[in-house]
């Protein structure tokens, strides 16, 4: 991580370089900067977009981010995209020693690009206005934006699930007794949920052996490290051959300690974060599922006053009541909102559908990609303990035939 200061000045090479000739939105979330002090100290990044889209300002744009500001995006394009999974943003470290470590800046700033270019990339939200600000505004338009946040807009990433939680909890309400629980019965959206429930369930427990493999070749790197000092120390006591081999020993220890910590770094980054990244794509699900849940509620809640209007107007044009014209009034109002949440529901089951179709073709060739990693990265320590081991077999086994001589 570079602590120096920095300008929004110069140019930097993104790491996707698209043709000029097709239409492109390229954006890199690069150098992150630690600013301030004590509690007020946070960390800044240059996040870098290219572009030939005629609306944005420039071909290429350089900005400085902090998170608080993909917050208010990702949280903007909740609240305007009903129906869309957001993509989701990683989550902040309540632990103030490892807020500003720099693996965690890394982890955060790896997670932050993913978010930046999933939403880049959606055929729907990359036209987003809010986007267009988030890449392009000052930073005094970005700090203006966020101090006139109001409802959801103040919302933190983590409170989405709470969203659904108090959904459920509302649909389930019986009223009176008499209200039965406002809920979908369709077959396939039931299959849609379980199946949702389930992938988190599998993916946190998959998440969770991951960790507690990153943290074994931690744990054995540290523990060969200090048996090769040990083994060295030994060695430089022993002199002649034996003393020899056993200084070999140390230093391949150590050798090995240093490729276990760095395959433990790749572990986490490549396969531990993706699936992880995974378990918060399906929180941002669920929420969308409760918006639907929300907009199904609202649509029959509407219905239900619409019947109890209408019956109310014929009793009132039975008996002429002066009031007619007025409650006709009210009751093209509501006709005209229950259309409005009829709409706004269908279009949410639409777009939902269509989502988790988009959905499961990334995951499946995000996860193929993670688990390729894995395996590979497996193999490759492997092979070279393997190597290491096997180069010093011959020593070994000299110095076992001068003891036997």
């Amino acid at each position: 991580m570079n602590s120096n200061q920095r300008t929004i000045s110069g140019s930097s090479q993104s790491p996707r370089s698209p043709s000029s000739s097709q239409p492109f939105l390229s954006v890199s979330v690069t150098d992150p900067v630690k600013l301030g002090n004590g509690v007020q100290s946070y960390i800044s990044y240059r996040v870098i977009t290219k572009t030939n889209f005629p609306e944005y300002q420039a071909p290429e744009k350089i900005v400085i981010r902090r998170y608080s500001d993909f917050v208010w995006l990702r949280d903007r394009l909740f609240e305007k995209y009903k129906g869309i999974f957001i993509p989701p943003l990683p989550e902040k470290s309540a632990v103030e020693k490892f807020r500003f470590s720099a693996e965690f800046i890394e982890m955060r700033r790896q997670a932050l690009d993913v978010f930046v270019n999933r939403i880049a990339s959606h055929r729907e939200l990359h036209q987003s206005e809010d986007l267009r600000l988030f890449l392009q505004a000052e930073e005094e338009t970005m700090e203006r934006l966020r101090s006139q946040e109001t409802g959801i807009f103040k919302k933190k990433p983590a409170d989405l699930m709470q969203i659904f939680k108090d959904v459920q909890s509302k649909v389930s309400d019986v009223v009176l007794g008499k209200e039965k629980p406002v809920e979908e019965t369709d077959p396939e959206y039931e299959k849609m949920k379980h199946y949702v429930f389930e992938l988190e369930n599998h993916l946190a427990e998959a998440q969770k052996h991951a960790y507690r493999l990153v943290k074994r070749h931690r744990e054995l790197g540290q523990s060969l490290s200090d048996f090769g000092k040990a083994v060295k120390l030994l060695g430089a006591s022993e002199g002649n051959a034996l003393g020899k081999a056993f200084s070999e020993l140390g230093m391949k220890s150590e050798i090995l300690s240093v490729k276990l910590q760095k395959e433990a770094h790749q572990l986490l980054m490549n396969f531990e974060e993706p699936l992880k990244d995974y378990v918060r794509a399906v929180q941002s699900i669920k929420a969308t599922i409760a918006e639907r849940a929300n907009a199904f509620r609202r649509q029959c809640e509407l219905a239900e006053t619409m019947k109890l209007k209408e019956i109310n107007l014929d009793k009132l044009m039975l008996i002429r009541s002066d009031k007619v014209a007025e409650a006709e009034h009210e009751y093209k109002e509501l006709k005209a909102e229950s259309e409005q949440a009829t709409n706004t529901f269908e279009t949410i089951v639409k777009l939902m559908n269509e989502e988790m179709e988009r959905f499961q073709e990334q995951k499946t060739l995000d996860i193929g990609i993670a688990f390729h990693e894995f395996a590979k990265g497996q193999a490759r320590l492997a092979n070279g303990i393997a190597d290491a081991w096997r180069s010093l077999l011959p020593k070994l086994e000299a110095c076992s035939s001068l003891v036997e001589n």
